[in-house]
């Protein structure tokens, strides 16, 4: 009698258990969901009011190139804002360095590019700066960098 009895409480006490368990996993599984869609939208680019200018990078490497390379680089960004982005100047830091850049309104949440040409006749380690000038909110000008070094043609190859 004292086996039936506590396997019957064992029992019970086993389904008890385990609904509990299920319980709180059908509990946990919904708060996961929602914890995953914040980490999604960090990983967005910052939304701005009026027009925003972002970058995927301030900087472009060259690294070590050949006399007379190719000296053409491009700077991506995005209107991270809520508003049309217009690029009304960019300037290269001296007359080797060369940008252009888009005349057209740039739309909210579309990608641009601003356009780099170094003269590599020019031997030698170099560090520029392009100076962009918009409407982009709480940055009316923005300062992008170019560097590298410029080999001699008599440098070795390797």
């Amino acid at each position: 009698m004292k086996k039936i009895l506590l396997v019957a409480v064992l029992t019970v006490f086993s389904a008890t258990f385990a609904n509990a368990q299920t319980a709180k996993k059908n509990k946990k599984q919904p708060a996961k969901k929602e914890a995953a869609a914040p980490a999604a939208k960090a990983t967005e680019a910052p939304k701005v009011e009026g027009a925003g200018m972002l970058f995927e990078n301030e900087t472009i490497d060259y690294g070590t190139i050949p006399h007379n390379a190719d000296g053409k680089r491009e700077f991506v960004f995005t209107n991270n804002g809520n508003k049309p982005l217009i690029i009304t100047n960019a300037t290269g830091s001296c007359g080797c360095t060369v940008p252009t850049y888009p005349k057209e309104p740039i739309a909210p949440g579309a990608k641009a590019v601003i356009g780099v040409k170094y003269a590599t006749d020019r031997v030698g380690a170099f560090t520029k700066t392009v100076t962009i000038t918009s409407n982009a909110e709480g940055q009316a000008s923005k300062v992008l960098t170019i560097k590298g070094t410029v080999l001699g043609d008599d440098a070795p190859k390797g």
